[in-house]
């Protein structure tokens, strides 16, 4: 399985599950607003992450959580642009993630170095997501969601989840190879918590294995979100254990990237897994 970058793999060369480290710059992110919300405390944040085992970094500077507000093109960019020009500079051998849905941030974010842009509505064909990653070369996560994130939440129901994802995920696919974004350019992300029930994320993350036929890398986020706590009783400060265990579970069923706040007891937990595994 290959997650490529103008031909250069994307993933870990061991074959480990690769670890990208979530840098929100944004005040009202659902587990860590605020805490990077200075250029300056979101590079340092980052380059810790790195140096704690994280593969890939995931740069956001507008929440994507349930009920969150929009903010403009212009405010994004003035929150995530000095922290991947500080990046860029500082580890230019790091693979940079860009978290976005505005084609105008993602395509000014990989002129700046960015490798991927990672966008929640998942190449809409009605916007221009899908010409600026064709026209730029650029990597993409295509994530599911049902709703918006002001809406997804409220009364997510499905016939068949699993059916019904990787229905989305052939049709994303064929627009995008139509654009000429070729597979290897692709990891997909089933949206855990973005638009789903529990039971939808669960029966979602046991068939890890049906969205690995589709031929691109899959991407799996858990980390901290509303159905560890729903599993654990736990609040969010305290969802590590429970999101370790999620990611190691993805790792276990052929997950290629887990994408996680707590990046060195990610890696770690990963790398003794692996071991015994």
């Amino acid at each position: 399985m290959h997650w490529q970058y103008q031909g250069k793999s994307l993933l870990r060369a061991d074959g480990r599950t690769s670890v990208m480290g979530i840098v929100n710059i944004t005040p009202d992110s659902f587990s860590d607003g605020g805490l990077a919300y200075s250029p300056e405390m979101a590079a340092q944040r980052a380059t810790a992450m790195l140096a704690d085992g994280a593969d890939i970094l995931d740069l956001g500077g507008e929440s994507t959580r349930p009920g969150a507000k929009p903010v403009t093109a212009d405010e994004e960019w003035r929150r995530v642009g000095p922290v991947l020009e500080r990046l860029c500079h500082q580890t230019n051998q790091a693979i940079l993630s860009i978290d976005t849905f505005k084609p105008e941030v993602a395509a000014r974010a990989v002129a700046f170095g960015a490798q991927i842009v990672n966008d929640v509505t998942g190449l809409d064909p009605a916007g221009k997501m899908g010409e600026v990653v064709a026209d730029s070369g650029a990597s993409v996560v295509i994530m599911h969601m049902q709703g918006t994130p002001a809406t997804m939440q409220i009364d997510p129901r499905y016939e068949d989840v699993v059916g019904e994802v990787l229905d989305f995920f052939e049709r994303r696919l064929a627009f995008a190879e139509s654009l000429g974004i070729g597979r290897k350019r692709i990891a997909i992300d089933p949206g855990i918590g973005f638009g789903k029930r529990l039971e939808h994320n669960i029966r979602l993350l046991q068939n890890i294995d049906r969205l690995r036929q589709l031929g691109c890398a899959v991407l799996i986020g858990t980390s901290r979100k509303r159905m560890i706590g729903e599993l654990t009783g736990r609040e969010i400060p305290e969802r590590l254990a429970g999101s370790l265990a999620s990611a190691i579970y993805a790792a276990s069923q052929g997950a290629e990237i887990v994408r996680v706040h707590d990046a060195g007891p990610t890696a770690d937990a990963l790398k003794v897994w692996s071991a015994l595994a």
